[in-house]
């Protein structure tokens, strides 16, 4: 009988333990509600969806309103505007190129354009695709130059409307043209100088090697290899309907979406979260265009270099080597993290777009990277 009782003892004891073990496991979905809710308390933040892949395992959350007293939650149809990430999704198309040897990196830029662009070498140095991902070409960031001006002074109310107004009939025969006018003022290669105008550029290439318009060279490839339906450059009349509305800076007033750039490919696209989440399970995959896309091309400093477009950090102690990449247009702003370490990967994004919307989106990115790193931690 004493033997038994030590035996029903011992049972209960390890059962507890593991019932602890599972309580002190992190509840993702919690984490994310607690670092959104935080977010949304911020002057300016409306609302933010959020999502994470943890171990295989996928997590999505949305909170706030699109429109402060409106009640209109983001969801999973909502239609966001990317911006910047657009250029990971160029950078993984050179990458499928290059492993489909139909792209070489090293090719000087000359070889795909219609004319001449003998401005576009700096003395007998030319310019390479290379240079083009990894933001050393010396380009402007963007075309037309007079885009970049008005850039400078981002914050301010009319900064959308005129850059809204400069692209209107700005299409890919006037970059052509406008190519003529830029000059290189140091050896391509060396300086990081971020170009959106060296991205729009690489889906002109892309085109030429596919023979393929870019938008359907993109989406093919999304839909095919990703099975991602709703991220694209141009949006159906029932697409604008789920388009998420987004202020700029400070201004109350909601802001019109981002103006038709010649190719996209640097800040046109749109999606989903349950795309986005897709796509960020896919970096995750590691597969040959995906390694080809995170190899460095140059790097900057011991701990930071450019890939295929994607920042690569490989000195932080606790994430270990990351990709990472901000997006933003005038009414949103996101970050999307791949962390191989931990199998883990993020995206976030808000409907307002001001000087301090990067920051409170990585501070509660770098809450939850703490929290799971802390608990790797434990073993």
């Amino acid at each position: 009988m004493k033997n038994i009782v030590l035996f029903i003892l011992l049972l209960s004891s390890i059962f507890c333990l593991a019932q602890s073990s599972e309580e002190e496991k992190i509840d993702i979905n919690l984490l994310i509600e607690s670092v959104a809710n935080k977010m949304i308390k911020k002057p300016l933040i409306h609302s933010t969806s959020i999502a994470i892949v943890y171990q295989g395992n996928e997590y999505i959350g949305h909170y706030g309103e699109l429109e402060k007293g409106k009640n209109n939650c983001p969801n999973n149809e909502t239609i966001y505007e990317i911006g910047s990430l657009s250029k990971t999704f160029a950078g993984t198309l050179a990458a499928k190129a290059v492993c489909e040897n139909k792209l070489n990196i090293e090719d000087e830029i000359q070889k795909y354009l219609p004319e001449d662009y003998s401005n576009l070498k700096y003395g007998s140095q030319p310019i390479l695709v290379k240079h083009l991902l990894s933001h050393t070409s010396g380009f402007p960031n963007m075309l037309p130059l007079e885009a970049n001006a008005i850039l400078q002074d981002f914050t301010n109310y009319e900064t959308p409307a005129k850059i809204n107004e400069l692209h209107k009939n700005f299409g890919q025969k006037d970059f052509l043209r406008d190519l003529h006018k830029v000059k290189i003022d140091t050896i391509p290669g060396y300086k990081y100088s971020y170009s959106s105008a060296g991205s729009e550029l690489i889906a002109f290439i892309l085109e030429k090697v596919y023979k393929t318009k870019y938008e359907k060279l993109l989406t093919d490839y999304l839909s095919k290899s990703i099975a991602i339906q709703n991220t694209k450059i141009s949006l159906s009349d029932q697409d604008v309907k789920k388009l998420a509305v987004g202020y700029h800076s400070d201004n109350s007033i909601i802001t019109s979406p981002m103006p038709q750039l010649p190719w996209g490919a640097s800040g046109n696209m749109k999606s989903t979260i349950p795309d986005m989440v897709k796509y960020i399970k896919f970096q995750l995959k590691n597969n040959k265009t995906v390694a080809e896309s995170h190899t460095s091309i140059v790097k900057f400093g011991p701990g930071f270099s450019i890939g295929y477009f994607w920042n690569i950090v490989t000195d932080d102690k606790k994430l270990g080597t990351f990709y990472i990449h901000h997006g933003g247009v005038p009414r949103s702003q996101c970050y999307i993290y791949i962390i191989p370490k931990y199998n883990l990967s993020a995206f976030i994004i808000t409907n307002q777009s001001g000087v301090d919307t990067a920051e409170v989106m990585e501070d509660a990115l770098n809450e939850i990277f703490e929290k799971i790193t802390k608990e790797e931690s434990k073993g």
